[in-house]
């Protein structure tokens, strides 16, 4: 590129406005270039860390969108994970705080998740036996529905290519790629 502008400026050096105008540019770029950080602390991992954050970006962007739709009900991604967490775990009988913190997400957030589940009729609140004050939520026949229905689809759609990639990967090496997935982004606090 610079050396494109450098012979564009030679050409034209009998219009003194285009010659500065390109001359401008290419000390910009210079000094743009002296600047440019390498950035080799990723080493041999870049490749996996990029693929990871751009995943993760597009998962973020339709994380809340209610774009996708079974049986006439809308519905997000952060919606079917809580259905899919009460399911996994229903014979934990946690309370809404103690599964929002298991989830990641604050309980205000998990409060309107659960709000909009059960507005569409795939959740039900209960009190919990031992204190009348705490709501245990529970997935109802029709989240039960949905959830089973989703889950093949996203298989099927998705996840079964994600698998047949991973199958390249031993089995005793999976648990050290979840570890470091599992790596939080920044230092615990205290």
């Amino acid at each position: 590129m610079i050396q494109f502008l450098l012979d564009k400026s030679k050409r034209n050096t009998k219009d003194p406005v285009e010659h500065r105008l390109f001359s401008g540019i290419i000390e910009q770029i210079r000094k743009k270039g002296a600047k440019k950080m390498k950035l080799e602390w990723m080493g041999e991992y870049r490749d996996i860390v990029e693929a990871l954050i751009h995943y993760c970006n597009r998962y973020a962007a339709a994380y809340k969108a209610e774009k996708m739709e079974l049986f006439g009900i809308n519905f997000s991604f952060a919606q079917i994970q809580v259905l899919e967490y009460l399911l996994e775990n229903e014979d934990l009988c946690q309370n809404m705080s103690q599964i929002a913190e298991r989830l990641g997400i604050s309980r205000s957030n998990f409060t309107k998740i659960v709000s909009r589940l059960e507005a569409k009729g795939l959740v039900e609140k209960q009190p919990v036996e031992k204190n009348r004050r705490e709501l245990q939520v529970c997935v109802n026949d029709m989240g039960r529905k949905l959830y089973s229905e989703y889950s093949s689809k996203i298989l099927e759609t998705h996840f079964s290519f994600m698998f047949d990639s991973l199958k390249e990967i031993p089995p005793e090496y999976r648990k050290a790629v979840s570890m470091a997935l599992k790596t939080p982004f920044l230092p615990q606090q205290k």
